[in-house]
């Protein structure tokens, strides 16, 4: 599940925020001082970050420069009343991923979320904190290779096969939405010789359907999540 955390001091808004977030199977943090959000970041690692602008104990432009500091690609936007020019500018050049004003729109906070947390989940953000390989139960990838053996055995993968086991494997035993997937598809275009499939949710029913026929003989399982997504679910001890 991911995890935000909202730093706003403003105590309806930011009830309002945690609960119809909640209610969309997020799981919420919250602070409403600088030196909050701070001891909330040193205390959890979080998945993204909502930040006002206009807090007690400082700004959150002093925030999301020690976040810059301290916690590599950590995802922040923005959501603050400052809707000058040079507000935006300003929380940009200083590392915010995306800037939102109030009052705003729910849908379009959720869209931006999901959209920044998309970014920040592609190869481009994840490759380099990923080892040369990984090791699930029976089942071994090598992310430099891309390869992976069940049992001692290596599987003969596509492209896509591959991208979609490697994303699960790397969030071994947390939900993959099919949004997760598709943003990594679209962000690579199949190699010379491959077909171009469709980039859409048949698309990935069939690609999930033939992985776990070519996990069948092993402990591993992919588990629907109902309205969510995909988990490939921890082997037991």
């Amino acid at each position: 599940m991911v995890t935000l955390l909202i730093v706003e001091d403003d105590a309806l808004l930011l009830d309002a925020l945690s609960g119809q977030l909640t209610q969309q199977g997020w799981s919420v943090l919250t602070a409403s001082s600088v030196p909050q959000a701070r001891a909330a970041l040193q205390a959890q690692a979080v998945d993204g970050v909502i930040l006002d602008l206009g807090l007690p104990g400082g700004d959150g432009i002093d925030v999301l420069t020690w976040a810059r500091k301290h916690i590599e690609g950590l995802p922040i936007l923005i959501l603050t009343a400052r809707d000058g020019v040079d507000d935006r500018i300003r929380g940009l050049n200083c590392g915010a991923d995306d800037y939102l004003t109030k009052p705003f729109n729910m849908q379009e906070l959720q869209a931006r979320l999901g959209a920044m947390l998309r970014r920040a989940r592609q190869p481009a953000f994840t490759q380099a904190s990923a080892g040369p390989s990984s090791t699930v139960g029976s089942l071994e990838i090598d992310h430099g290779a891309h390869s992976a053996t069940l049992q001692g055995q290596e599987l003969e993968l596509t492209q896509r096969e591959w991208e979609l086991l490697e994303l699960l494997v790397q969030r071994v035993g947390e939900v993959v939405t099919r949004d997760d997937v598709l943003a990594v598809w679209h962000a690579n275009p199949p190699e010379p010789g491959q077909p171009a499939t469709a980039l859409n949710s048949n698309a990935l029913e069939v690609y999930v359907h033939r992985l776990r026929k070519k996990l069948d003989t092993s402990s591993l399982v992919i588990r629907n999540v109902r309205g969510l997504g995909y988990m490939l679910a921890k082997p037991a001890p």
